[in-house]
């Protein structure tokens, strides 16, 4: 089999976490097993994780993000210049706040050795001759983002007062990182990235503080940041970036269509492949997929984690054909829109229900493709 993500069908990488490790990582918190016992309940729960991906006929493995709390946080954490505390007002998603830690910088941003390097090591043993083990991150777009916000903007101004520098750093980071990953294997790399998720809501101008114009100038930004990180990476190191809207706990942050990023990030951005949702009406249609170019393939995200109830078989066959209009079948691939937890509280279904909805995918592209 081809080890190139993307894959006919793929996933975005998390997975509700089992009782018995959210269990754990509580007691951890709360001082009553240490590190090693931790480890040894999250190595189990990888490990039964990798076999039920193996058994419904995933062709690629990741560790479901058992080891930390939130897809993108814990990382911005492992680098130097990075601080977090706990939050007392959270994101606002659509029906309540996630209450993740507050994070910003606390000076120059530089990383060492980076534990998810590690995380990805103990992965890579399962891989055999029908997988592939993927490590997913966030985008550096979305680092950056995190320290540009309003809320955040003074901090980081305060340590770095020209932003490109800032830029720098991060992308600097990241390719230590990347270079990390890939002496120890890794050949497949997802960028998680919701930034694009808020340039594409109708309110982004008044979320962000700016223009339409400064929008523009935001946007050429995050396109750099992530071109800037992946620039000089080894030739068969596949990198491609997942595209979200918000994902905690059943709800969602923001909707738009992706018109207003479209031409820029589908055209510029250099990626192999972009994983986007397309889970309901807040995605919007298909058209804005005749920007994306001609040597890059598309995952639809067509299968929803938001909800237990399992979608018709014949509705996503049709939408797939529907997608056909803009991009042909062969540079389509099949997954669900986002993750099944991308914060350990995870999303409001059962892993009964998140492993039905994967066989379903398994199905549609046998058929499909």
């Amino acid at each position: 089999m081809s080890k190139n993500a993307p894959f006919k069908f793929d996933i975005v990488g998390s997975f509700l976490r089992p009782v018995y490790l959210k269990q754990a990582r509580e007691e951890y918190a709360n001082g009553k097993i240490a590190a090693e016992e931790l480890k040894r309940v999250e190595d189990r729960a990888i490990t039964e994780l990798i076999v039920k991906q193996k058994a419904v006929g995933l062709p690629v493995i990741t560790d479901g993000e058992f080891r930390r709390s939130s897809w993108h946080l814990d990382f911005m954490w492992a680098f130097n210049g990075v601080g977090h505390e706990k939050t007392k007002d959270g994101i606002p998603f659509h029906d309540e706040a996630a209450l993740i830690d507050d994070t910003f910088l606390t000076g120059k941003v530089s990383v060492d050795s980076h534990p998810f390097v590690e995380h990805f090591k103990f992965v890579k043993q399962f891989e055999d001759n029908n997988t592939v083990a993927r490590q997913t991150i966030p985008a550096p777009a979305q680092f950056l983002f995190q320290m540009i916000i309003p809320g955040n903007a003074e901090k980081s101004k305060a340590i770095y007062q020209n932003e490109s520098d800032l830029i720098l750093d991060i992308a600097e980071g990241y390719k230590k990182v990347i270079k990390d990953l890939y002496d120890a294997g890794c050949r497949n790399i997802q960028f998680d990235d919701c930034t694009w998720g808020v340039c594409v809501d109708h309110n982004a101008c008044f979320i962000l503080g700016t223009d339409e114009e400064g929008l523009q100038e935001i946007i050429d930004k995050l396109i750099h940041i992530n071109n800037l990180a992946i620039e000089g990476k080894p030739e068969d190191l596949v990198i491609n970036s997942h595209i979200c809207r918000g994902n905690f706990h059943s709800t969602w942050a923001c909707e738009g269509s992706y018109d207003r990023v479209a031409k820029d990030l589908f055209a510029k951005e250099n990626v192999n492949a972009f994983y986007l949702e397309f889970d309901d009406e807040r995605s919007g249609d298909f058209e804005p997929l005749q920007y994306v170019s001609a040597d890059k393939q598309v995952v639809l995200g067509l299968v929803t984690t938001k909800s237990p109830q399992l979608e018709k078989k014949e509705e996503i066959i049709k939408r797939i054909h529907e997608a056909e209009k803009y991009i042909p079948l062969e540079r389509l691939c099949l997954s669900p829109q986002c993750g099944f937890a991308s914060t350990e509280e995870g999303n409001k279904l059962t892993e009964e229900e998140q492993w039905a909805k994967l066989k379903l995918i398994h199905e549609i592209v046998s058929e499909v493709f």
